[in-house]
């Protein structure tokens, strides 16, 4: 596979979060929520130019990816997520950065950033 050149690669926003709930919600349950929030409000087309990811998700709070001209898109689509399996949320956007290390250093002090490699992504 070749490699794209910087200049023509799609810039990135990273988005660190919290996810507030009385219960613990999995990995896979929260991936399942945003696919369908971002469905549901911006419909196939609209998801798909999102490139949404969820990097990582771990101790409630997580980061995750999306394309640099789709970040309100991105935070609309979280910010109508309420319920997950049943269970009430909050999910509180802490703020955007350009790369997953200042994300991880200014809003998420002590969370474990995994390899990019090692996560899924939402399709």
């Amino acid at each position: 596979m070749k490699i794209l050149p910087p200049t023509m690669r799609q810039r990135k926003r990273y988005l660190a979060f919290e996810l507030i709930s009385k219960e613990r919600i999995s990995r896979d349950e929260l991936i399942r929520e945003l696919f369908s929030s971002m469905g549901s409000l911006l419909g196939d087309v609209g998801s798909s130019e999102c490139g949404l990811r969820l990097l990582t998700f771990e101790d409630s709070k997580g980061i995750i990816q999306c394309a640099h001209t789709r970040t309100e898109q991105t935070r609309a689509s979280i910010a109508t997520i309420t319920d997950i399996s049943g269970r009430k949320v909050v999910i509180n956007v802490f703020g955007i950065s350009g790369t997953v290390a200042t994300a991880t250093d200014k809003y998420l002090k002590g969370v474990k950033v995994f390899n990019l490699e090692e996560q899924s992504h939402i399709n």
